[in-house]
């Protein structure tokens, strides 16, 4: 799997948190960069984390499902994507209810937000690719589009985060029938 894959992967999969990181910054006009950056390291720990406890636990049984692991990866995959496609618009149900400041609700929030990347991390393990550099990436990724999700939910321009997140549901139902294509096809 290249860079661009893993780079894609770490965008749909960070959907989620970036809708939820504007969500936050919609809640919290009064706070600025600090408040952006403690939501995105959070949502970036665990996204980065998930994914290597996911590989792990698919390290231990992929020999057994080695037969049937793309199919097992496309579902995943499908499931993942067609999640965050019809859950896209509950987000914005009534998000200023909740104390986004409160650590205990950013820690449920990142937990949340990152069980699509056990998922993936799983699927990882399957194919067997390396998770290092794929559990970087995705942390990365959500950091950065998490602060800028901060800084566009501070601007009221958080109109599109449902929009946003079924392009992500999206981005991931491809990729999986894309790694289902490429098995058949062998």
């Amino acid at each position: 799997m290249n860079y661009l894959t893993i780079f894609f992967i770490a965008v749909a999969l960070s959907m989620d948190a970036f809708a939820v990181s504007i969500t936050c910054g919609a809640s919290i006009k009064q706070s600025h960069l600090k408040h952006s950056v403690t939501v995105a390291l959070f949502f970036g720990f665990f996204q980065a984390v998930m994914p290597l406890v996911g590989w792990v636990a698919g390290s231990t049984f992929a020999e057994f499902i080695k037969s049937i692991d793309h199919w097992i990866i496309f579902f995943l995959m499908l499931f993942i994507g067609l999640k965050m496609i019809f859950e896209s618009g509950s987000l914005k149900d009534n998000p200023k209810r909740l104390n986004f400041t409160s650590y205990k609700l950013l820690l449920l929030l990142s937990l949340a937000t990152s069980l699509d990347a056990f998922a993936v991390g799983l699927s990882l393990s399957f194919l067997q690719i390396g998770i290092f550099m794929p559990a970087v990436i995705i942390g990365l990724v959500t950091f950065v589009l998490c602060v800028a999700g901060g800084y566009i939910g501070r601007e009221e321009k958080h109109i599109f985060a449902d929009k946003i997140e079924i392009l992500g549901g999206l981005i991931l139902i491809f990729i999986g029938t894309k790694i289902l294509f490429e098995h058949l096809i062998q």
